[in-house]
């Protein structure tokens, strides 16, 4: 089963994190992304832009509106994501455990449905 880990964090937290701690940080991810690829886990993922920079489209009454900036007023903000195929719900936690926003913020596991959408 493919599951979306979804990668929360704070920008204004993170910048405020010393050098060695982002260093650690970063460690943490390559080691992580590194067991993943060499147990064919890893399917893919992306860091995303700042949340600034998204926007929001909304289609009412046929009229399609955008705005600025992520949909939540929130401080923690969607910052990246990774695709994991794995055998069960429970190692897709276990993995979302280990990555380090995990420690700080959050992660988010959901699975990917089928393109018929059957799970639904």
């Amino acid at each position: 089963m493919k599951y979306l880990l979804a990668i929360y964090n704070n920008p204004a937290t993170y910048e405020a994190f010393s050098e060695q701690e982002r260093a650690e940080l970063f460690g943490d991810v390559d080691r992580i992304m590194k067991e993943l690829t060499e147990s064919g886990e890893l399917v893919g993922g992306q860091a995303l832009a700042d949340a600034s920079t998204a926007k929001i489209v909304r289609v009412r009454d046929g009229i399609p509106v955008t705005t600025d900036g992520p949909f939540a007023e929130a401080k923690e903000q969607l910052a990246g994501y990774l695709i994991v195929e794995c055998e069960s719900e429970e190692r897709a936690v276990e993995i979302a455990a280990s990555w380090p926003d995990a420690r700080h913020f959050a992660m988010e596991v959901r699975a990917i449905m089928h393109t018929s959408g059957s799970e639904m």
